[in-house]
């Protein structure tokens, strides 16, 4: 992604000029997982600025290509045991062979690369999900008050049932996901769906335990703080939210478009 543009992919500004044996790239990008620590980097341009969505291109690039310059790793809010990298190129040139598939072609592959990353992130959600239940629960147990372990109370209780349902239910959406994807089927909408419903949850569940621990949630020395960090990003990277309904949106009407002509 670019500084300009977000979840408008269509919209990145850098671009790759031809030049003899090279194409010479000028632009910045943004939010780049490992961008100062990777050897190789997958890079989007628009090579034929005329063709619009069909105008991107995708590059290998090598990170001691002069002209490609690191600018600085994020300081986020959690995650931070990832680099996010600002990028800039000045003048990179990159050989036409390192071109990445077919011209033109580029943001078809960066699109169907977010399908697949959505199967990640839903993972990454069941695991904060996972951690939220068990801190939770391990907390209520040992925790009492008024006499007794805040287990014992029903507002603790349909608490952690309700994470325990989200946790269950995200797993089997999660696989069924990668299963369509292992076997060579459509998936982009059952990848939305897991990642949708996954990362909302996650989100929910690791405010939910902050709650459970009442004032030691709120404190760095206790891990729930940090899911609730983590997991905000997940309702944003590959893919917003509010893209994951738009995706499945448009795939339902695909569907059913197609099953109202038919009958």
């Amino acid at each position: 992604t670019e500084p300009c543009c977000g979840s408008d992919a269509a919209s990145i500004r850098t671009r790759a000029v031809e030049d003899g044996t090279h194409f010479v790239l000028n632009g910045s990008k943004i939010f780049i997982t490992n961008g100062s620590l990777a050897d190789f980097l997958v890079v989007f341009a628009v090579t034929d600025p005329e063709a619009g969505k069909k105008g991107i291109s995708a590059f290998i690039v090598e990170r001691d290509t002069p002209g490609l310059v690191a600018i600085k790793d994020e300081e986020k809010m959690g995650i931070r045991a990832s680099a996010t990298t600002q990028l800039a190129f000045e003048d990179a040139r990159v050989p036409k062979s390192q071109m990445l598939g077919e011209r033109g072609n580029g943001l078809r592959m960066a699109l169907a690369a977010l399908d697949v990353g959505r199967i990640g992130i839903s993972a990454v959600a069941l695991g904060t999900l996972q951690a939220a239940l068990d801190h939770a629960m391990r907390w209520a147990m040992s925790r009492k008050q008024f006499g007794r372990p805040i287990i014992d109370f029903q507002a603790i209780r349909w608490k952690v049932a309700d994470m325990a349902v989200a946790l269950e239910a995200g797993r089997q959406l999660t696989y069924h996901a990668a299963q369509l994807k292992d076997r060579g089927l459509p998936f982009a909408k059952e990848a939305a769906i897991a990642k949708l419903y996954t990362s909302t949850q996650a989100m929910s569940a690791a405010t939910e335990a902050i709650q459970i621990l009442g004032g030691y949630g709120y404190l760095t020395d206790y891990t729930v703080e940090r899911l609730y960090r983590d997991a905000k990003l997940l309702e944003i990277g590959e893919g917003t939210t509010e893209v994951q309904k738009i995706v499945i949106s448009r795939a339902l009407y695909r569907e059913y478009r197609d099953l109202l002509k038919g009958s």
